[in-house]
């Protein structure tokens, strides 16, 4: 069966290829998404590389999460050996950005928060440029020195007792850290 090409121009990069795993053609993936069934359910996904830009189609076939290193394991239904696998290192898994799963109020998608423009009390303090996860989930915010010119990266706790405004249209956030949590 020939998957179709999707009609779109805006893609989701859902997770990166790091490396072969094993003899048979399965591949591993750091994830960039919290929906494990993207990586699990069987289904097609369209793979970028800097060796091939133009995202092409492949068919995952099964998938598992490695716990201990984060990653899953994903064997795809046209690649059957390793040098196969290996070739597509450093390849970015995408989905079309209609395939954005519903979210929760107050849920948010990481590609959306990405570039959004930080202040606090009503002056730009800096801009988010990646979430990390650490029991909770804190912004990273690459913080503007006006004075200097100079740019540093904190991390504000994604809450909203610290985050109490996201607005996206705006693309902007509003931060109330507490004392000592930026410079």
């Amino acid at each position: 069966m020939v998957t179709p090409f999707p009609e779109t121009s805006e893609w989701l990069c859902i997770g990166q290829i790091v490396g072969a795993h094993g003899l048979r053609g399965e591949v591993k993936v750091k994830p960039f998404s919290d929906f494990p069934e993207r990586f699990t359910v069987a289904g097609s996904r369209w793979l970028r590389s800097p060796r091939q830009p133009q995202p092409y189609a492949v068919t995952l076939v099964r998938g598992r999460f490695l716990p201990r290193v984060e990653q899953f394991v994903v064997t795809f239904a046209e690649v059957s050996d390793r040098t196969a696998a290996e070739a597509l290192k450093g390849a970015e898994i995408l989905v079309p950005a209609s395939d954005r799963p519903p979210l929760a109020a107050n849920e948010y998608h990481l590609m959306d928060l990405i570039g959004l423009a930080v202040y606090h009390h009503g002056e730009r303090v800096g801009e988010v440029v990646g979430l990390v996860n650490a029991g909770n989930d804190l912004l990273e915010v690459q913080l503007l020195d006006p004075a200097q010119e100079a740019r540093r990266s904190v991390y504000i706790p994604f809450v909203p007792a610290i985050v109490p405004l996201v607005d996206l249209a705006a693309r902007r956030i509003e931060i109330d850290p507490p004392l000592g949590l930026l410079p």
